[in-house]
């Protein structure tokens, strides 16, 4: 645990080489530390990087969020806790890994931060229909209890992590987020990588990206993929990752998108 200005944040450090950008692992709306599996391990012991792992406040074992949340929490997030964090431990223009609202924080940081990559994973760069329907579902998924069971076995508070997540994607003042403006701060390489049956987003969520951020930009849509292309594709995912890492290509093979 370390202390932050927030609140207590759990954390999880995966040794690697000091002379190469560490990575930083940012997880979904309802994820946490413990969520992301052995995922962050393989892609550090691959590439030979350091890793964090990391419960954003009210996650995990981390201390409470600040409830109820409005439209900026990714802002907050992105722009106030995460460079406290990295500050705090010592690491310097990471590698970021996100996957949904962590790929937000992702792109959000990277747009005001130095990083030296960044990996999306089912990215939101703006709000969708679909996104809203997958929520209104997972909240009936929720009432019937196993979600909040499988929940519960990761957060000390499932109930907040889950009703404040939903509350604030499902209000009426989020419905006009829009990040894809601030994107254009973004100038490191980006790996986008999309399930084609992600029940949360498009892949118009990576065509906005792929036009907002100045930086290069590799994309990977995924076949029989849902929201979770590190679980359900797992040794796919860790090849594109991997060789997004080692790769110092120029932009104009970036831009041609992953072979």
């Amino acid at each position: 645990m370390i202390e932050l200005s927030g609140g207590p944040v759990e954390y999880r450090r995966v040794a690697g080489s000091p002379d190469l950008p560490a990575l930083v692992f940012l997880h979904e709306g309802l994820g946490c530390t413990a969520t992301w599996g052995r995922f962050p391990d393989r892609v550090a012991h691959a590439t030979g990087r350091e890793a964090l792992v990391y419960s954003r406040h009210g996650y995990g074992a981390s201390g409470p969020a600040t409830t109820p949340r409005t439209p900026r929490y990714l802002h907050d997030e992105a722009l106030e806790t995460l460079p406290e964090l990295l500050d705090r431990l010592g690491l310097h223009r990471p590698a970021l890994v996100g996957h949904s609202d962590g790929a937000s924080i992702a792109l959000l940081h990277a747009s005001r931060h130095p990083v030296d990559q960044v990996t999306v994973m089912a990215p939101h760069a703006f709000v969708e229909a679909r996104t809203l329907a997958g929520i209104r579902e997972s909240i009936a998924a929720y009432a019937a209890g196993p979600l909040r069971r499988r929940l519960a076995q990761v957060h000390d508070d499932p109930d907040t992590a889950f009703t404040s997540w939903t509350g604030v994607w499902l209000s009426a003042a989020f419905r006009e987020w829009d990040i894809t403006a601030e994107l254009a701060g973004v100038d490191a390489p980006v790996l986008m990588v999309q399930g084609d049956h992600d029940q949360y987003g498009t892949t118009a969520q990576l065509d906005a990206v792929e036009r907002a951020v100045r930086g290069p930009t590799r994309r990977a849509e995924l076949s029989d993929c849902g929201h979770l292309p590190h679980v359900e594709k797992p040794e796919e995912v860790l090849g594109l990752v991997e060789n997004f890492l080692r790769s110092r290509v120029g932009a104009d093979d970036l831009g041609a998108g992953v072979p």
